[in-house]
């Protein structure tokens, strides 16, 4: 109870106060009424006065400015449209020299039209053709001649000695071709192999295995480099390289021989397979 009695007394005594929150306001509106009326105060006056010269002064800068801006792109055009006056006369100039040399050139083949041509120079030729016409017959005769020659030396009955003196020079000509051929060194196909030998499990002894599969020999089988590449799970297979000869040894032979290792070797599969 004593604290809202407080605090009723308290709003009492505001109500009864007269405050003039909006003074200000009032005398800003009142200050523009007399402006309004009697015109701006006199330093508002003088600000104004002090602006317009500023203003002024700008003015001129940019007029300045835009005029000297103008003045610099009149010259760049002056130039540009001399330049182009200059190129303009070069380029009649080329056309006047070009109109001449074409002049010229019709009047020359206008004067070579106008020649009459040679009628000398056909008359050459009846002459050379009749010459061949001459001599045509005495090498006809020639020849004639010839052939009878060579039908006197034919003999039509010939001996059998000569007869049997060419099947003897034929014979012997075969056999040293034989003989030669047979010296010639053959060409023998080889074959490079890859082979990826598989073991049964982790536990197989690979030096053992590789050992079974080197002891593989036979005609025509040589054996090379050889690696273990791993496959998974810790086991690794034997990737080995082998040069055979195409007609004396052969894949399934060899996959026939190595598999019979079946306590080591569980299968054999070609890696790669190129001829040499």
């Amino acid at each position: 109870m004593p604290k809202q009695s407080t605090n009723m007394s308290e709003l009492q005594c505001l109500a009864t106060e007269k405050i003039w929150f909006d003074k200000h306001r009032y005398d800003e509106a009142e200050k523009r009424f007399y402006e309004g009326i009697n015109g701006p105060s006199v330093p508002q006056q003088q600000m104004k006065t002090a602006q317009q010269p500023a203003k002024g002064q700008h003015q001129k800068r940019r007029h300045r400015n835009s005029s000297s801006s103008h003045a610099g792109g009149d010259q760049e055009l002056v130039s540009r449209m001399k330049s182009l006056e200059l190129e303009n006369q070069t380029l009649h100039k080329v056309v006047e020299q070009m109109r001449a040399a074409l002049q010229k050139l019709e009047s020359r083949v206008a004067v070579l039209e106008k020649t009459p041509a040679p009628t000398t120079a056909p008359a050459a030729v009846p002459c050379a053709k009749a010459a061949p016409t001459q001599a045509a017959p005495v090498k006809q005769e020639k020849a004639e001649n010839g052939n009878a020659d060579d039908d006197d030396d034919i003999d039509l009955f010939g001996s059998d000695d000569e007869d049997e003196e060419a099947e003897r020079i034929k014979q012997e000509r075969l056999e040293a071709y034989a003989a030669k051929k047979a010296k010639k060194p053959t060409l023998i196909a080889k074959s490079s192999i890859l082979l990826d030998v598989k073991p049964w499990d982790d536990e197989t002894d690979m030096a053992k295995l590789e050992e079974c599969v080197r002891s593989v020999q036979m005609d025509g089988l040589l054996w090379g480099a050889s690696k273990l590449v791993p496959v998974g799970y810790g086991i690794k297979k034997l990737q080995i390289n082998c040069v055979v000869e195409d007609d004396k040894v052969g894949t399934d032979i060899l996959e026939e021989e190595i598999t019979k290792f079946e306590d080591y070797v569980q299968s054999v599969d070609v890696a790669a397979f190129n001829k040499i």
